[in-house]
């Protein structure tokens, strides 16, 4: 059998996933509903904290490696002649440095694990 979009197996939670997106304030507000002895806003201070430094790494051009999860890194793409898609005039693209984003071998292997029959 060829698969589609429409016709892949998915479980029930693999569907809600891909139906949402999780906001940071919904992160934070998971994280508390699982650790009630902390704060909420001490919660948002680690989280800032844990993204301010991922960025400052990715700004300084290291690899932000989070076993089981993947590595964040920086790609850099030179300047190059784009064309403006309305009127088709060719416009001049700047450098510039794109997050880049390769998930961890465990993760591939729990997104993409097959989905059990149920008896």
């Amino acid at each position: 059998m060829v698969w589609s979009k429409s016709t892949w197996p998915l479980d029930e939670d693999r569907a809600n996933l891909q139906a949402s997106s999780m906001l940071k304030s919904e992160l934070i507000k998971r994280i508390s509903s699982q650790n009630p002895h902390l704060y909420d806003r001490e919660i948002e201070k680690v989280v800032n904290a844990i993204f301010g430094e991922m960025v400052e790494a990715l700004r300084r051009g290291d690899r932000v490696e989070l076993r089981g999860f993947g590595a964040f890194s920086v790609k850099l793409r030179g300047a190059h002649q784009g064309r403006n898609p309305r009127t088709g005039a060719v416009v001049p693209v700047a450098k510039k440095a794109v997050p880049f984003f390769k998930t961890g071998k465990e993760m591939r292997a729990r997104l993409n694990r097959e989905t059990l029959p149920s008896d």
